[in-house]
């Protein structure tokens, strides 16, 4: 028999807070509850802001708490090489494309059009869609430009993604935290655009890094927050272009702030480490997470 596999997954860019406290208890308790397993990964691929002063503090907040792990803990940063693999074959298949534009030349493009009376589409999260144009650039001029050192991001292709596994994508979402009932969600990646799945330099983004890690470790239940929700149908995209396995998801509610947005690791948002300086026991921070 399969043990069911769950994850907490951070990133160290910052200190841990309310809301992942919540989300790491939550895995605990459902991975306990079906007596499976409950795995640790560093999210790291972000070089510059993720620190191993930073990943210090996760893992001591987190063993503060009382979460227990399977040994070793995954660290993305370790695992570039698999990554890159993996963007290579996309790269072969014409799935993604090198995307030259700047932050200056994206905005003023879509100004451009919205002067011309044309209102530009955005994704979930209100940010405006990649333009078009990259996709249009012969071969030779991608390949004098890298070979230039232009700064590019690689972005998948959605519309042939779509084309190669057709557009009837969904995911099994469970309706709450019990993990007994569960609904078919229609996956949207086209809502996204053409997303970034790597960098020049890091060959890898969260989206492309997740679906990898969490077929590489057997992860059969995805429980996280709702302010992924949307951003899963580019994970199931990504699944069924590799021939990954599909996990099953739950994502939970958000830990809001007095002002009512969610915490936050930028805004230094009710911090563990704090609140633990402060006298807060963990069984304080169940408490307070509502568990």
């Amino acid at each position: 028999m399969t043990l069911l596999t769950f994850r907490f997954a951070p990133s160290p860019n910052g200190d841990l807070h309310l809301g992942h406290a919540y989300s790491a208890l939550l895995n605990q308790k459902l991975a306990a509850r079906a007596d499976g397993r409950l795995l640790l990964r560093i999210e790291d691929i972000d070089t510059t802001r993720c620190t191993p002063q930073f990943e210090a503090g996760v893992l001591a907040d987190l063993e503060w708490l009382g979460l227990g792990w399977e040994e070793p803990v995954r660290r993305q940063s370790e695992h570039f090489a698999e990554y890159q693999a993996v963007l290579e074959r996309l790269v072969r298949e014409e799935l993604v494309y090198p995307a030259f534009m700047s932050r200056g030349e994206i905005r003023a493009f879509i100004a451009d059009s919205e002067k011309r009376g044309r209102d530009w589409p955005r994704d979930p999260d209100g940010v405006p869609l990649y333009p078009a144009a990259d996709k249009a650039l012969p071969v030779k001029e991608r390949q004098r430009r890298i070979a230039g050192n232009a700064p590019f991001a690689w972005r998948l292709d959605v519309d042939a993604a779509l084309a190669r596994v057709g557009k009837d994508l969904s995911w099994t979402e469970f309706a709450d935290e019990t993990l007994s009932a569960t609904r078919s969600i229609e996956a949207r990646p086209q809502d996204w655009g053409d997303v970034i799945v790597a960098r020049r330099d890091i060959p890898t983004s969260y989206h492309l890094a997740v679906v990898m890690d969490d077929a590489l470790q057997g992860v059969s239940h995805v429980v996280r927050g709702q302010d992924l929700f949307s951003a899963t149908g580019v994970q199931r995209l990504l699944q069924q272009l590799l021939g990954l396995p599909q996990p099953a998801y739950f994502h939970h509610r958000l830990l809001l702030g007095p002002d009512g947005r969610k915490l936050s690791k930028s805004l230094g948002d009710t911090g563990l480490a704090a609140l633990r300086h402060a006298g807060a026991s963990p069984d304080d921070i169940r408490r307070m997470v509502g568990l």
